[in-house]
């Protein structure tokens, strides 16, 4: 499935933080809380990477190890392009931006690494976070959607004020968040790229929840496109009456095939409203002692 382009974020987290470059740090004999200047200039000090705590808010849940390990190799050979962001917690640091780079650190077996430590609030840690990832162009709608939500719960901020934070269209910003009312299943595909971000815009107008799961299947299975989608959901007269049929017909249709799969024999599954019946043919009186086996039944 081809990959979206990258989206207009507006003002980058660079502009917020700045940028610099540097060498991988040297290993230090002890970690300490005190700070040694690497680059006056750009304000780059050496931490010990054991003082640094993630941050609670990283909106990026899935970390790719054999993409860690190439970065560690790049930063090996290359240098650290980019220092990672933290500020001061305790006798120690937390993370704001630059999880991978830190987990690169780790799996070169750095002592310490170049930061630039900074002042911010809890809303500000948690929006340079999610302005990293988004930046990357690598974080799934779905963590996207919950970091979103989650600055506008935790904070109290309106769309408006994180579009404004976040240099973007308050559409933007409501069309992420409603992805969260997607079925968990239908997120998980999303989240797994084997949806598009407009498949997921047409499962949201169907309202019940199995039948969103079961075309979202259809989709995946079929590999339809959106409008392929769109013409499925229309397909017997349009509107909710129509789509509510269709979706019910998927679930029918889709238990069937399931059922089938399972028995290894032709099942068929008979709807009439709430009402129906199921049907599993045998061939001989082995055939039939096998399905009896199968739906837990001793004869």
């Amino acid at each position: 499935m081809a990959q979206p382009p990258k989206k207009n974020l507006g003002r980058g987290l660079s502009a917020i933080i700045g940028g610099g470059v540097t060498r991988p740090a040297q290993p230090e004999a002890q970690p300490s809380a005190q700070s040694a200047p690497v680059n006056p200039a750009l304000q780059l000090v050496e931490i010990a990477v054991a003082l640094v705590v993630p941050n609670p808010r990283q909106p990026r849940r899935d970390f790719d190890e054999a993409s860690i390990r190439e970065l560690a190799e790049s930063i090996r050979s290359e240098g650290l392009l980019q220092p990672i962001v933290v500020r001061k917690a305790g006798s120690g640091y937390e993370l704001i931006a630059g999880e991978r780079r830190l987990r690169a650190f780790r799996h070169l077996g750095q002592k310490t690494v170049p930061a630039r430590v900074i002042e911010a609030s809890d809303a500000s840690s948690a929006v340079m976070a999610l302005l990293e990832n988004l930046q990357r162009a690598d974080l799934n709608p779905v963590d996207e959607a919950v970091a979103v939500a989650s600055l506008m719960r935790d904070f109290n901020l309106t769309q408006e004020a994180v579009a404004d934070r976040l240099g973007r269209p308050r559409a933007s910003v409501a069309n992420s968040v409603r992805l969260l009312a997607l079925e968990r299943e239908v997120q998980g595909y999303l989240a797994k790229g084997q949806l598009m971000a407009g498949h997921a815009k047409v499962l949201l107008g169907v309202e019940n929840k199995a039948h969103q799961v079961q075309v979202a299947r259809l989709v995946i299975e079929k590999g339809l496109s959106v409008r392929a989608l769109e013409a499925e959901v229309r397909k017997l007269g349009g509107g909710r009456r129509g789509e509510r049929k269709r979706a019910a017909q998927t679930v029918v249709e889709d238990v069937q095939k399931r059922l089938t799969a399972h028995f290894s024999s032709a099942v068929t599954v008979v709807r009439k409203g709430d009402k129906g019946s199921i049907s599993i043919p045998f061939t001989s009186d082995d055939d039939l002692a096998r399905l009896l086996e199968k739906i837990g039944v001793k004869l």
